[in-house]
């Protein structure tokens, strides 16, 4: 059987995977067929990510391989407009930022009741001491 399926390379904790159609008896790094693309997670502003020829992975689809879950999702995020991608990662971050912003607001509210409280809490100072040194 044929499948479609990340090979590693790259550095130790520098990971960079190749997108390969490969006979799934071979190990994950050994023998290929052909490589149809890349993945680069720790891909720069001016790197590329991930590049695949689709033209490739839809003739072996065609020809019966079968792609990994992984490479599955990563053909429909290439597929995926980057004007589309872009509104999901703005919305994402926009999320995230509310999640940030309540979460200081109840902070914010837990202090100011901590130092209410503490306030209540003191004691009134005595009015005047005097002292022998002071007539």
């Amino acid at each position: 059987m044929v499948v479609i399926r990340l090979s590693r390379k790259g550095a130790k904790k520098r990971p960079f995977y190749h997108i390969v159609v490969a006979d799934k008896r071979c190990s994950r790094d050994g023998r290929f067929i052909e490589k149809i693309g890349f993945l680069n997670l720790l891909a720069t502003k001016n790197e590329t990510r991930l590049e695949i020829d689709l033209e490739r992975a839809k003739y072996w689809i065609s020809q019966g391989a079968q792609p990994s879950d992984r490479v599955a999702t990563l053909i429909k995020e290439f597929q995926m407009p980057k004007d589309v991608l872009e509104k999901k990662q703005a919305k994402k971050a926009k999320k995230q930022a509310a999640q940030k912003a309540k979460k200081a607001l109840e902070e914010a509210a837990q202090k100011s009741a901590k130092a209410q409280a503490a306030e209540t809490e003191t004691p009134a100072k005595p009015e005047s001491i005097e002292t022998e040194g002071a007539k």
